[in-house]
């Protein structure tokens, strides 16, 4: 695959994650109440909501940010992973195996898209030596 299309590839799924993302803490953290009734219903508390609103907000802002904060990015992309695996296994258990449908295509969507990151930053994870 060549860097064109690996881009196309990564901005889109930016672009779909964020929107996902970004529209569900404007949710949380303006009380949806479709929202909030899911979101306790499963058992988390208010506080826990406002805090998952203002983390994934603050994350599609850093996805968004192209060509920097690459470190950064790794964190957002981890928390969006425990989110989404997180959500899948809270639905599962008290609602159902179909109301995980979309936790799963949220998982497909964003390994592509940190699959492309990957691609197009590769990750230098080299050891500083100190000298004496």
């Amino acid at each position: 695959m060549n860097t064109k299309t690996t881009k196309i590839i990564y901005w889109t799924g930016i672009i779909l994650t964020s929107l996902w993302f970004g529209a569900s803490g404007f949710f949380e953290l303006t009380t949806n109440p479709v929202v909030w009734k899911i979101t306790q219903q499963l058992g988390y508390p208010e506080h826990f909501i406002y805090l998952l609103g203002v983390m994934k907000v603050s994350g599609v802002i850093t996805l968004l940010i192209p060509n920097k904060l690459l470190r950064l990015k790794e964190w957002v992309f981890a928390g969006i992973f425990f989110d989404i695996i997180f959500a899948f296994f809270s639905k599962l258990v008290v609602l159902g195996f179909p109301a995980t449908i979309d936790a799963i295509i949220a998982f497909a969507m964003v390994s592509v898209t940190y699959a492309m990151f990957r691609e197009l930053y590769t990750a230098n994870y080299t050891k500083n030596i100190v000298v004496d």
